[in-house]
This record gives structure tokens, sequence and C-alpha cells, in this order.
């Protein structure tokens, strides 16, 4: 193989292969990222720290290797900064840790290094990830790639930067209810957030809580697929990654295609439900398309009651004793959680389980779920939260994530993927949800309508 172009220009896979097959380094490869990142973040902000001396000695342990290191051996990878780093500063994206260093890595950290990934840097992301714009007191904001004035996207927009722009092969992220995918779809960047134990995550304090997950953001669906095997596998001190292994799932032919703008009760603008409508019909040239979705009910109402139990309970303490030091998008969302009783939360499980089921009920007749990935077009970075979507005043600052902590509420695996479209256009993507433990078979539809019908990332100019 010859390299025309440079390595920030591979995708994750190839590179990943050149660099087994020792056809480039992993100090060169690592040094044309590190000075893409020279070059370009102070524009973008995708990063937090960026950590080149450590990464230089990870990619100098790799090239002294006798064989590959593992299936991401040398990969220039970058982590979102809400999951610890051994010895790199992990700032949640909060001033209240600016200087914090864990002493050990998050399991999908360590696991990324074990099959063999340079860790370049920590990525930017809203204070402790609340947030509609990817902007906090030590960094940012990250900047659309594709518009500097518009938003990358709440919470794992750095990743989606680094990643659309070359500064990160292949770059980790988080979700709790949209957070890898309304990134991707702003970034025009692919991403995948697995079934709920897949990545296990023995460290999260509530082990049956299934609303957030690790997930990756990259340019190909190969990418994702590389990033998420080096990373599954259960593990005992997860409950949830019990019987969390890649099943087999044979080719569905022509599969057979649920498809809806909002769940019957999203709030989505009238031109994400036009694009989506295109989108549609040119999915339609390879797969069986119904307008279907299941029954989402109380859906909104019940994602805003658990994640609000969620988010009092993890950080009520640090409104108590150092409120003026948060940002106001953190205060409001702990405080949506402090009034909430036993039988609130117990109402929205019920609701839950109801919506779980009515999904379990759809895709015993179809392959897949498509919908939107985002319910607007990126805004601008200084217009802060999302109030309105066209005439509709939404009633609380994550209404407009509606159409993706959906699928966050019944736990189902989701890759999103860019829509065709002008370059004059802004980004889209479109979710397509399996049913739980299919992540295999949502790879290869997503390969497949890559390759054949341009649901395929666009580079942005640099």
């Amino acid at each position: 193989m010859t390299f025309d172009e440079s390595p920030c220009e591979l995708t994750a896979a190839t590179l990943a292969k050149a660099l087994a097959r020792r056809e480039i380094s992993a100090r060169d490869a690592l040094e044309a990222h590190l000075a893409r990142i020279t070059a370009h973040d102070a524009q973008f902000s995708a990063f937090i720290t960026v950590d080149a001396d450590g990464a230089r000695r990870q990619a100098d342990a790799c090239d002294a290797a006798h064989g590959p290191t593992g299936p991401l051996h040398g990969v220039p990878i970058a982590v979102k900064d809400l999951t610890n780093t051994r010895g790199l500063r992990t700032t949640y994206g909060s001033l209240l840790f600016h200087d914090h260093i864990p002493e050990q890595d998050e399991l999908v950290v360590a696991r990324l290094r074990q099959a063999g990934a340079v860790i370049i840097g920590k990525t930017n992301t809203p204070e402790f990830g609340f947030g509609a714009v990817c902007a906090n007191r030590l960094c940012g904001p990250t900047r659309n790639p594709f518009d500097l004035a518009l938003t990358s996207g709440g919470s794992s927009g750095g990743s989606a930067v680094a990643v659309a722009t070359g500064m990160a092969a292949l770059a980790h992220g988080t979700d709790f209810g949209g957070s890898v995918r309304t990134p991707a779809s702003f970034c025009d960047v692919v991403s995948i957030r697995p079934t709920p134990g897949r990545i296990p995550a023995p460290a999260r304090p509530l082990g049956w809580e299934m609303l957030a997950t690790h997930g990756f953001l990259a340019r190909t669906v190969d990418d994702l697929q590389l990033g998420l095997s080096a990373c599954v596998g259960a593990d005992i001190r997860d409950p949830l990654s019990a019987g969390t292994e890649p099943r087999s799932e044979p080719d569905a032919g022509r599969p057979m295609l649920a498809v809806t703008p909002d769940f019957g009760v999203a709030p989505v603008a009238n031109e994400i439900r036009s694009r989506f409508a295109a989108a549609c019909d040119a999915l339609s040239s390879i797969a069986d398309i119904e307008e279907a979705s299941p029954d989402c009910s109380g859906a909104v109402e019940a994602f805003r009651t658990l994640r609000a139990a969620h988010v009092a309970d993890s950080y009520g303490a640090l409104l108590k004793d150092r409120r003026t030091e948060l940002t106001p998008s953190v205060v409001w969302n702990i405080e949506a959680g402090g009034q909430l009783t036993a039988q609130d939360y117990l109402s929205a499980e019920r609701r839950r389980t109801a919506i779980y089921r009515s999904f379990r009920d759809l895709f015993a007749r179809q392959d897949f779920l498509v919908a939107p990935a985002a319910s607007v077009f990126p805004w601008n970075n200084d217009a802060g939260e999302v109030t309105r979507i066209d005439d509709m005043r939404l009633e609380t600052p994550i209404d407009y994530l509606a159409v993706t902590f959906i699928v966050s509420l019944v736990g189902f695996p989701v890759l999103t993927l860019p829509t065709p479209r002008r370059r004059d256009q802004k980004p889209f993507g479109v979710q397509i949800v399996a049913a739980p433990g299919q992540e295999s078979k949502l790879f290869a539809f997503g390969r497949r309508i890559e390759e054949q019908l341009g649901f395929s990332h666009l580079r942005p100019p640099l």
C-alpha cells in the first residue's frame, strides 16, 4: 500500500490494517494527527486536553512490539471527557474538576488500550454532559466543521468534530438521550449506541440503569464495528452485561423497515420531516417500507421523570454545596428531579415497560425501525438551548431530544448514518434501530446503504 494522502484521511479500519502490516509506523500516524490538531483545533475546540507526550509513549510502544498489539494497534483514538482515563486529566466538562487526574481507567478505556489504541486526548462536552451546545467554562463552544457559527451538538460534540476533521481516526462517546446521535447528525458522521451492557460499565453507581451507554463516532460503519468489537464482552461487575455477546444474524435480503418521523409524540421541525421523507424514498429502492411506530404515548413524560431522578441522585450534593460554580443547564437538570416522589418514578417505569413491549411487538414483523437522528438542524452556538421547534414552544429544554431519547428509554441498539445531501445542504442523519443484541445486523445493513445509496460521510473543508 502506498499513501498519497495523510494518515488523517484514512478510515480507522484502513489505518489499522496498514499499522498492523507495518506499512506505516504508529509514531508517524500519531504525528500526522497531532499536527492536524495543532493546525486546526484552535478554530474547532474539539479537545479539552491533548496528551501529546503520553500518546507518543503509547505509539512508540506499539512500534517496539514484535507484532500487532491488538485490533486497534497504533490507531489514534479520542475519548470523551466524561470518561475516566488513568493519569490523564478528566474534567467532566466542569470547572470543579479542572485539575482532576483519575487513578484508574474506566473499563471501556482499559479495553481500548488492551486493543492497542493510542489515546490522543479528551474531547469536549457540556458540563457533566448536560447542555444542547457543546461548551463549558473550560472549553468551547465546539464548532460545527461545516459552519463555525453553528453548534456541533451535545454532548459528544467534541468527539464528532474530532473524527469529522481527521483529528482522530475514531472517537469514543457516551449517549444518555442522544449524545452520540445528535452530534453525528449535525457533523455528518456515523455513530453507534449499542445495546446497554454490550460495553460493560462496572463503575456505574446504579447497576441496572440503562439510559446511558458508551458508544463510538467515526467516518464509516466499518470503523464503528472495529471500535465496538474491541470493547464488548461481559463483566461480572455489570449486571446488564450478562448475555450481551453479539449474535450472528442472517442477511435480511430485502429488509422490512418501519419508518416514523416522530414516534407519534416527538416534536420535529418541518424541514427535518422533508429531509427524512427524501431519505425514506432512497431506502425504498432496497427495502420494503411501512410507515409505522411503536406506541410511544407517555414516553416523553416517562423519560423526563427517569432522567431527572437519575441526575438529582448523581449530582444533588453538588447543587447543595457548590451551586454558584455550576452552569445554569446543570442547575436546571438537578432541580428537575428534586421534587419527584417514589410514585412518580414507579409510574414512569411502568410506562417505560409498556413502550418496550410495543417496540418488541414491532420487531416481530420488521427488521429495522428508522427515524430522524435529530429534530432540528444545527443552530447558532450563541443561541443556547432549543426552546421552540417551528411554531411550537417546548415545555422543557430536553424536549427537542425526544426523537432520540425515546430509543434510549427502551435500550434498543441504534446506528446513525448521514443521509445523502448536496454540499449546500446542512448535515442530517437517520437513526436505524434494531432489536437488542443485533448490532451485527445493524452494521451489515448500514454498510449496505453506505456503499449503495450514499448514506456516508462528506469531509468538511479545512
